[in-house]
């Protein structure tokens, strides 16, 4: 299941550990927070083109769709400020919740953030789902995110500190394999419920389902060894360690853990530190790949989904079952990452995933743009609706192998013990933000840039792509604690990392 060692230390020193049965059980409760971002992205799309809701909470926009006399351009059919509003301000409070959930992860844990999440989430599906005025759905809304928050913080931290270093990569990944489960199990739920009239209540409810087994399934977790540390609970730590390493003989890299969570005390502020040059590109990257991540228009797809086929001519049950279809590709996909990522590594996956993201951005923008024009009048055959299909599938499979989960991974697994919190924190900060941009402003942009907003996020997969092949260095098999020696050999951000820094008393790693 691992891939081969791509670090070694010059004096030879490693730490030996065994992948357990224990380690998998804990990380597989662990991830299944991603069942709650997913189940949440993949829900609201759906109930969005289900007629009774609209008719229920936006009027406007069901008059709008039904009444043929307007001649309205399909671009601009569900463009409505109260609709975006429903759909991002959960974004918006898992933003503010992250810096809440930043402290909570730090100072009691990481199994008690996941377990807040799965409370807050609790209640705002509940009460979405028992919703009898818009008010009750904005506050379920942002209670929801408030959920999501919380589980996006600390779940994939969590991972990363429980993994062994072989096979980190893959077990930090099951966070995005529950959040491309979240999504398929949302869109069979919502093709299952569309034609009811109330059928909208279960979709919105059924949420609760998994935010009761996360809240149930932290209570039975131990939380991680560098959190007990954290916490002063040093001999229950070096136990869990001994349990996770499968192994009694820890006692060098539990020493390790202690002196790095001892030098990570003396830091009084980590929202400050991680401001200062030795943390650049803990920084940079912690802001810019969730900031890359949502601009290569994923959520566009997977939010928007039922709501976007339907507006290029998909009839609801077609538009329903083609984001079921996304769904399960999303799922398989990531499987290969599972898979590839602690043997290939993570740049490999970014630069081929971005490249396939671009080619196919292009190739739906032109089918579109060809179709539809800038009138926003035609209709896809069907054989032309199914290679519009093929495209969306192939780019969903390229995001779910490389940036989807690789934007949860690498930041969770480059800041050291002293910054993590903060690390972790901005990284979840910028993604809820501009997720929460994306699906604000997204309706509007496609009824004001019609095709060509499919270009303007091929564009962003370009930038992106750049980015990645000139700046990020490869992090596989790279132990956490080892990692701004990584750094410093880079050709870039070496010359922000002081000397005492990148050894830290430590031998030096080389990269092979």
């Amino acid at each position: 299941m691992a891939g081969g060692a791509s670090a070694t230390l010059e004096n030879g020193r490693q730490y030996e550990s065994k992948i357990t049965l224990f380690v998998l059980v804990t990380c597989f409760i662990a991830a299944m927070g991603g069942l709650l971002f997913g189940y949440d992205l993949g829900i609201t799309g759906g109930v969005t083109s289900m007629e009774p809701f609209l008719l229920k909470f936006f009027p406007s926009v069901y008059k709008k769709m039904k009444d043929e006399s307007l001649h309205e351009s399909q671009y601009c059919k569900f463009d409505n400020e109260l609709l975006t509003l429903f759909t991002s301000s959960l974004y918006l409070a898992a933003l503010v919740a992250s810096f809440f959930a930043s402290t909570t992860t730090r100072m009691m844990g990481r199994k008690t953030s996941m377990f807040a999440g799965g409370l807050f989430f609790l209640l705002g599906a509940l009460l979405n789902g028992f919703a009898v005025n818009i008010e009750m759905l904005i506050i379920g809304r942002l209670l929801l995110g408030f959920g999501v928050g919380y589980c996006n913080q600390s779940v994939p931290v969590y991972l990363s500190e429980m993994a062994p270093t072989s096979i980190r990569g893959a077990l930090n990944m099951g966070f995005q394999m529950m959040i491309t489960i979240g999504i398929l199990v949302a869109n069979l739920i919502n093709y299952g419920t569309g034609k009811l009239e109330y059928g909208w209540r279960i979709s919105l409810g059924a949420g609760a389902v998994p935010a009761i087994m996360l809240c149930v399934g932290s209570l039975f977790l131990g939380d991680t060894p560098n959190s007990l540390i954290e916490r002063g609970k040093e001999e229950e730590a070096k136990k869990m360690l001994q349990k996770i390493r499968g192994m009694d003989n820890v006692d060098e890299e539990f020493q390790d853990l202690v002196n790095a969570t001892k030098a990570a005390k003396d830091v009084e502020h980590p929202w400050k530190n991680i401001t200062k040059p030795k943390y650049r590109p803990q920084l940079t990257f912690c802001s810019l790949i969730p900031f890359f991540q949502q601009f290569t228009g994923i959520n566009v797809i997977m939010f928007y989904a039922p709501v976007l086929f339907k507006t290029l001519g998909f009839g609801n049950d077609t538009a329903l079952m083609s984001s079921v279809i996304t769904g399960g590709v999303n799922v398989v996909a990531t499987f290969v990452s599972i898979f590839s990522v602690d043997k290939f590594g993570r740049r490999i996956l970014f630069l081929e995933g971005g490249i396939q993201m671009l080619i196919c951005q292009l190739a739906v923008g032109i089918m579109i743009a060809l179709k539809f024009g800038v009138s926003g009048e035609g209709y896809f055959t069907n054989a032309e609706a199914s290679l519009l299909l093929f495209f969306i599938c192939a780019y969903v499979a390229a995001y779910a192998w490389s940036w989807g989960p690789l934007g949860w991974l690498v930041p969770s697994e480059i800041c050291s013990l002293e910054v993590r919190s903060a690390g972790q924190g901005t990284n979840v900060a910028v993604n809820m933000l501009f997720t929460f941009v994306i699906a604000q402003v997204f309706l509007t942009m496609l009824c004001h840039l019609k095709f060509g907003l499919f270009f303007f996020f091929a564009g962003f997969v370009l930038i992106m792509t750049i980015f990645v092949a000139l700046l990020l260095p490869e992090t596989r098999n790279i132990r956490i604690e080892e990692m701004n020696q990584v750094w410093k050999s880079h050709w870039f951000w070496g010359k922000f990392i002081p000397d005492d820094v990148a050894t830290g008393g430590h031998p030096r790693i080389t990269t092979v």
